[in-house]
Parts: C-alpha cells; structure tokens; sequence
C-alpha cells in the first residue's frame, strides 16, 4: 500500500489528493463571514459592546457639560476683567484747569504696557470743550475704531460690548461706556478693550486636555469593564468546555465546579445526557433481543429448505438467506437511528480509514490502495465508529471488485459541520441510469460478481441517518468516485 501524503509521485498522478487540500476560491472572504455571524451572537461582544457604548456616550456627554460650564465660567471672567479694569481706568482720569484730560491709570497688567500685546485702553473726548486723548503704552498712537451708537446702542447700564479686530488681526472684546467727568457735564468716552483670540486660544487647549483625559478614562474603563465581563462569562465557557468533552467522548457528563447561577443549567444537561445515554441502550437492547428472536426461525426455515432440496428447496434458502441480509439491515438503521442523536459517540476518522485500508490491501494484493493521510487526520465523525466502518468498508470493498488496478482513498471538508469521505476506482463505471439505480437495495449489475447489492443501499440510508449523503461521480481514475457527505468535528473543538 502507497500513502500518498509521502509519495510525491502518487500526487502528482491522483488529482483527487490535490484537490482535497486545495482551498476553494474565497475562503478567507468565508472565514471573515463565519466570524463575522459568531461575533454577532456571541453574548461577550454584545455586552462588551454595549457597556462600552454606555461609557462612551456617557464620558462624551460629561466632557461636552464640562467644556460648556468650563467656557462660560472663563468668557464670563474675562467680561469681569474688562468691566473692573473699565471702572479702575474711569477713577484714574480727570479734567485739569487747561480743559483736557489728565490722568496716569495703572491697570496693573504688563499686557497694557506692551506694544500691541492686544490689550488695550483709550480715553478720548465726547464733549466740544474737552480735549486731549489717553490711552495705553500697548496702543500707542494707532487706534481702534468705534462701532456707530446706530448699531450697537448703549445697554441699561450705559455700556455696550462689541468685537472688532485688532493690530495684529487678532480679536478683541472692547467694553465701552461715557462718562461725566465735572460739574460742566463734560464727557469723555472710556474704552477697555481684551484679546479674546487669548481666551478662544485657552478654551480650546483646555478642550484638547480634556478630551485626552477623558480618553484615557474611557479606554480604561472599556478595557476594565471588558475583562470583568469577560471574567464574570468564564463559567459558562467552562460549561462548553465540559460538553465539548462528552460530545468527544471523553467525559460521560458535566464536571467541575459551576456557579450558582450555572450549576442548574449543568445539572439540567447532565441529565439529558444521562438520559440520552439510557434511550441508547434500550435501543441496542431491544434490537439484540429483536435479533436474537428472529435468528432462530430464519435459521429453521433455512434448515428446511436444505432438507426438501430441489428446485423448491432452493428458493426457500435463498429468501431464508435474503431474510437474513433484510432484518440484519433493518436492525442495523434501527441502531444507528437510535445513536445519530447521541452526544456521546466521536470517531477520529484516520484510525478507522488506516485500519481499512490495511485490510483490502492484504485481501487485494494486486491493487494499489492510495490513501490520503494527511486530508484525514483532523476529522472527527460525529457518530459511532462501527457504522463509520459499515459505510467505508463497503465502499472500499466494492471498489476493489470492479477497480482494475488503483484505489483511491481520501477525505475533505464539505462546507461547516460535514466532510466527505471518496473512495475512487479505475473500474468500467457506471451510466447515469446505473447510478441512480446503483443505491436501492439487491440492484446487481453483475451476476458473476459476488454480493448482496445491498452495499451502496446500507451506505446511502446510514449516512441519511446521521443527515448525510451520497453521491455518485465519474472518477479521475476512470471509474467511479463514491462520495459520502457525513457530519464532523474538529479534533481541536471536541476536545477544548
């Protein structure tokens, strides 16, 4: 016997080797959609995502409050500022004998010093018989016109605010009001104007640290608030573990210690598996007492037809014979119907195929099985070992009755939750009429060739009874290609 996942030569001439572990077109798109539908119903993500949705929304709410409260709290501190300073700047001028405004205001700000810093102060003459003009070492000799009394009037309190740009473009908030400054109702206009591209400059570098802040608050918390969930989920992860055990068969229950909240959830399936386990062997009970009870009388009949010989005779024998093939098929489909639900039975599929394939090597000396080891090696059958024997032994058997020289052997994945087992020959083949015959019991297109013709029926209803399939296609070889879809596990998932 060759194995082809060694034989490079064996590969190069089976296409059906090549072809089990070629990925089809797309499969990485498959995976991002597989994924994609498990993230969706996975209860982590939902809760992660939606706590972390809260937190977000929540912090984004508290950091746009916080911004609001922070920017009024400074733009009315800044009016403050400019409505103090106005007041101090109106009790350091006068009128002095000559009729012109005298007076040396000190605001107490280095800003009203520096040349157009963007703070700035100005006193300037309302009245006919007032002259002169005061004003900051910052303004100097430029100026800073005045809105029309048209368009920005004079409030309740004689002051008006307005904005207008400033030397260096920048913008200010000037605060304005006139006063009467001597008894001759001499008035002069007072004027305080502040940078508020400062105050603009302050709030937004007050909002970029607040928004980091907040940031670093809201990853840590999703990340805290991720593993706490994530934490608080890992029983139920150790449920699946532990059922994921028993669907491998390597556990007969649920074991460990469950929270309160879980331990009646394991309770529950360790008692649907304990009952599932027992509607198991009442099956096999009742189909071996069903054997032995119709053994006796098939096993007369026969009996008898060999002492009445003749013609007659012979006839009896050979429905006695096909009594015996019918009830032992009809035994066998009661048993597998009764263990297809089970979720105790797991079959590691390359032990089963080595075996077989070891023996129609040494009842075929003269055919060469080709078996692809490596295609099987991660499958898990999710049923019992004894039918998975059933259906690829009569495959391979009846391969090699019509294979002229090779047989070929492999497996590989059918979509999620299934693979195929294919046996291929390079035998005659079969029409298309054949192959829809070739599955209905006693259907013999050879009479010269030994067997039943039950083969291909028994391996068609046992792979339906586990939701399977079977399909029968041209061969590479040149014969036939039995293909058998039948459910699986992975190795990894029925044991983690």
């Amino acid at each position: 016997m060759n194995d082809a996942a060694t034989d490079s030569e064996d590969d190069r001439e089976n296409p059906l080797t090549s072809r089990a572990v070629a990925r089809p077109p797309g499969a990485a798109q498959l995976r991002l959609r597989r994924l994609g539908r498990i993230l969706g119903r996975s209860l982590a993500v939902r809760v992660v995502g939606m706590s972390s949705l809260w937190t977000i929304a929540a912090l984004l709410a508290v950091g746009i409050l916080i911004s609001a409260l922070y920017r009024q709290a400074a733009e009315d501190g800044f009016s403050a500022l400019l409505e103090a300073q106005l007041f101090n700047l109106i009790n350091s001028v006068s009128i002095n004998d000559a009729g012109y405004l005298s007076g040396s205001p000190n605001l107490g700000d280095l800003k009203y010093v520096q040349p157009q810093s963007g703070w700035y102060w100005e006193i300037v003459p309302v009245s006919q018989d007032l002259r002169g003009r005061l004003s900051s070492s910052s303004l100097g000799y430029s100026s800073i016109p005045s809105e029309p009394v048209q368009q920005v009037p004079f409030e309740f309190d004689y002051q008006r605010t307005y904005s207008k740009p400033g030397l260096n473009d920048e913008e200010l908030q000037i605060l304005e009001t006139e006063v009467v400054l001597d008894d001759s109702n001499r008035a002069a206009r007072f004027r305080v104007m502040g940078n508020k591209s400062e105050l603009k400059q302050e709030i937004s570098a007050f909002d970029r640290r607040l928004a980091l802040y907040l940031a670093i608050v809201g990853l840590g918390s999703v990340i805290i608030n991720a593993g706490v969930i994530l934490l608080a989920l890992r029983p139920l992860r150790t449920v699946r573990q532990a059922l994921a055990k028993v669907r491998a068969g390597h556990a007969e229950k649920l074991e460990g210690t469950f929270p309160v909240e879980i331990a009646p959830l394991a309770d529950e399936m360790n008692a649907l598996v304990a009952n599932n386990r027992r509607i198991v062997e009442r099956a096999r009970t009742q189909v071996g007492n069903l054997a032995h009870s119709l053994k006796t009388p098939i096993a007369v009949l026969v009996n008898e037809a060999d002492r009445i010989g003749g013609s007659s005779g012979r006839i009896v024998k050979d429905q006695g014979a096909r009594m015996r093939e019918q009830v032992q098929h009809y035994l066998d489909r009661a048993r597998v119907a009764a263990q297809s639900e089970s979720v105790v039975y797991r079959t590691p599929v390359l032990p089963v195929l080595e075996r077989l394939a070891r023996v129609i090597d040494k009842l075929n000396p003269g055919l060469d099985i080709v078996f692809d080891r490596k295609s099987a090696a991660d499958l898990v059958f999710a049923g019992e070992r004894q039918d998975y024997e059933e259906i690829v032994g009569n495959l391979l058997e009846n391969a090699s009755k019509w294979a002229k020289g090779r047989v070929s052997l492999a497996c590989r994945i059918a979509g999620e939750g299934a693979f195929e087992t294919i046996v291929e020959d390079d035998g005659p083949g079969l029409s298309e009429g054949e192959r829809k015959r070739a599955v209905k019991r006693g259907q013999r297109f050879d009479e010269t060739t030994p067997g039943s013709g039950l083969g291909l029926a028994i391996v068609s209803d046992t792979a339906k009874e586990y939701q399977g399939s079977v399909r029968l296609e041209d061969s590479k070889l040149g014969g036939l290609a039995v293909i058998v879809v039948l459910p699986h596990l992975r190795a990894s998932a029925g044991l983690t």
